[in-house]
């Protein structure tokens, strides 16, 4: 593929990051009910790295998404790495803050590894989905294949995440289904709901990047950083 260089693909790629750093972080692990509707909170912000996954994919091609997706990879591993490390350490006599500290960062390592896995798989399969049928539809029908890409993306995610954090580990199998059926919802609607917000970005990049990638003859491997 052509190496070029974009104006905007960096800040992209950084806020995907963020994203999912953030949402994989903080409140991954809280369930919130509000009027007989429970929900894991950490998903009212994840569906937004769906959101930059497509948009990437769409504009750039699913190879420069690939290389974005093994960034988010590598930084959900530093950072669960480093929480470890940094809770590891005895805490000094004077400081009172490590039970508060244990209770935002202290995830268990099922649960840090069952997100990682699941963001892995659950990305990959958004960004193939989505670049496939913009190949298939030639570039048509952008709503379809946002919402179409996200739909497989967020169902694998949840299949994937919520049984190998949370079965068997004191989560009654009702909950677990509710939970996985809210989340999956929520996920679902975000994508929904920002399709106009999307349809902006894509159309205002392809036009100040002059690009607007087909992945034909794109080989799909997801262990490559190869653009």
């Amino acid at each position: 593929m052509e190496t070029r260089n974009f104006k905007y693909f960096d800040l992209i790629m950084a806020a995907f990051v963020t994203v999912l750093l953030c949402s994989n972080l903080i409140g991954v692990a809280k369930v919130a009910e509000v009027g007989g509707f429970k929900f894991g909170t950490g998903n009212l912000f994840f569906p937004l790295s769906y959101l930059f996954g497509d948009i990437l994919t769409e504009v750039y091609g699913y190879a420069r998404s690939r290389r974005v997706v093994w960034a988010g990879f590598g930084a959900l591993i530093f950072a669960s790495v480093m929480s470890a490390v940094v809770l590891a350490f005895p805490p000094a006599a004077t400081w009172g803050g490590q039970a508060a500290l244990e209770s935002v960062f202290g995830s268990t390592f099922r649960i840090v590894g069952a997100s990682i896995f699941a963001y892995f798989v659950g990305e990959f399969a958004n960004s193939y989905v989505l670049a496939k049928l913009k190949v298939r539809t030639n570039g048509r029908f952008l709503w379809m294949r946002t919402i179409g890409s996200t739909m497989v993306g967020e169902a694998v995610d949840t299949l994937v995440f919520y049984p190998l954090a949370f079965y068997g580990g004191g989560m009654s199998t009702d909950d677990l289904l509710a939970i996985m059926g809210a989340n999956y919802c929520i996920k679902v609607g975000w994508e929904i709901l920002a399709t106009p917000l999307t349809y902006r970005i894509v159309n205002g990049l392809k036009k100040a990047e002059g690009v607007d990638h087909y992945d034909r003859g794109t080989n799909f491997t997801p262990f490559s950083l190869e653009t």
